[in-house]
């Protein structure tokens, strides 16, 4: 059997990060994916679909510490349906992805950055910033090659931050898989 879920999106709304009672992180995650096609008038039909994700452990932390909004990401995992009742009693189930991996995929640069105190910064977590991960992405999924910034400072925050989903990109060759 084979139970295997594998998305590019863009995140709808900052990582939600809670606690279990034992104390374990679970960060919630809406990504948002797209499809362009066709119809049979010749008008191009664009759809979102939008998925819940669920993320454990020390990536769930990461993701909410370096994840905001507009945030691309690779997730690999499994699709899992819980079942739960509402508030009159009835039977509700919501499917969602049990995140095994989460990959950055925003370059350094554009990537947002924490601003407020509370935790260590991402130079503390991986490294000085010639030496980080393209993507800010966690510790040992590197894949080699880091593009280096250009010396002279941060990127201006007006500057076109690439495409809004992962169809829109001309060029998807540096993808991680």
């Amino acid at each position: 059997m084979l139970n295997k879920v594998m998305i590019i999106g863009r995140l709808g709304r900052d990582p939600e990060l809670r606690y279990t009672q034992s104390g374990s992180p679970v960060a919630s995650l809406n990504i948002a994916t797209d499809e362009s096609y066709t119809d049979r008038e010749g008008n191009k039909v664009d759809r979102t679909e939008w998925h819940r994700v669920s993320v454990f452990q020390r990536q769930a932390e990461n993701c909410a510490n370096y994840l905001t909004k507009g945030s691309l990401v690779f997730v690999e995992g499994s699709l899992q349906t819980r079942k739960w009742q509402d508030q009159q009693g009835q039977d509700r189930y919501t499917t969602e992805i049990k995140a095994q991996r989460v990959q950055f995929l925003d370059r350094k640069g554009d990537a947002p950055r924490e601003t407020g105190g509370g935790g260590r910064g991402y130079e503390e977590d991986y490294g000085a910033p010639a030496a980080a991960p393209r993507g800010n992405a966690p510790r040992g999924s590197q894949t080699g090659g880091a593009r280096q910034q250009p010396q002279g400072g941060r990127k201006g925050m007006d500057e076109d931050l690439g495409p809004a989903f992962p169809s829109e990109a001309s060029n998807m060759d540096d993808v991680p898989f």
